[in-house]
């Protein structure tokens, strides 16, 4: 369906079939995009993607023929951007957007519903480092709006027991993020480190956690996205699969 676009933004197309609305303040990476691929959904999960943005992940999910998608978002803005993406897709019966701080969702009847919560969260302090001109950038880089105590409290009421929350950050917050969704009972159980290249240190890491789980982490082979030659390594190309090959036309 067609959709009227604002100065400044075009379509980007996750595959011949699905795009997403993206814009300067609104847009996406590479580390949403290994999010989405780490949380691997099952058939049967149902998905909340918090702090979701242009919806980018709920709608990477919706490419690959998930059904039962919840994107929120605090920006206005942002979510009318997602909101004519859903219009644009056919997708209302399949991705619903909420414009809503995280922080309230377990007030307003979503306690126990999601089985997987996928979360891009803001990867600094809110007075670390050079702070972002624009306020949705400040808002989507910087803590200023939720912590990751506030990720942590919120998902381990929306989550069902066992459900699963995957996140990513920075690798100097590790403990720190791992430490506290412990304190909420959300167990880390799966981790992966994702690299330039070898002999390159870590820049982001893959955290997944379970509410209730038991006790004992799987650490998986680093994720390496660039070849020793410079080019894409075979697995970031796999991940980015469908999305590749449109932006390849």
């Amino acid at each position: 369906m067609d959709i009227k676009l604002n100065e400044n933004e075009h379509i980007e197309y996750l595959s011949a079939e699905v795009g997403v609305v993206v814009s300067p303040s609104h847009t996406f990476g590479t580390d949403a995009l290994l999010l989405a691929s780490f949380a691997a959904p099952k058939k049967s999960d149902i998905i909340c993607d918090l702090g979701t943005g242009c919806g980018i992940i709920p709608f990477l999910f919706f490419r690959d023929g998930f059904n039962s998608i919840t994107g929120v978002e605090i920006q206005p803005d942002a979510c009318e951007q997602a909101q004519r993406s859903v219009i644009m897709n056919g997708a209302g019966d399949k991705v619903k957007i909420i414009n809503d701080d995280l922080k309230n969702l377990p007030l307003t009847g979503y306690n126990g519903e999601f089985s997987l919560v996928t979360m891009n969260p803001p990867y600094k302090k809110a007075n670390a480092g050079i702070r972002s001109r624009s306020v949705s950038d400040r808002i989507a880089r910087h803590e200023t709006m939720c912590t990751v105590d506030d990720i942590a409290s919120c998902c381990s009421k929306i989550l069902k027991y066992g459900g699963r929350l995957c996140m990513c950050g920075r690798p100097e917050r590790l403990y720190e993020t791992m430490k506290v969704l412990g304190e909420y009972n959300i167990e880390p159980k799966r981790l992966r480190m994702v690299q330039k290249r070898m002999q390159t240190p870590p820049w982001l890491f893959l955290l997944e956690g379970r509410l209730g789980g038991n006790s004992g982490l799987t650490v998986l082979p680093p994720l390496y996205i660039e070849s020793e030659e410079g080019s894409d390594s075979p697995e970031l190309l796999e991940i980015l699969g469908k999305y590749r090959e449109e932006t390849a036309l």
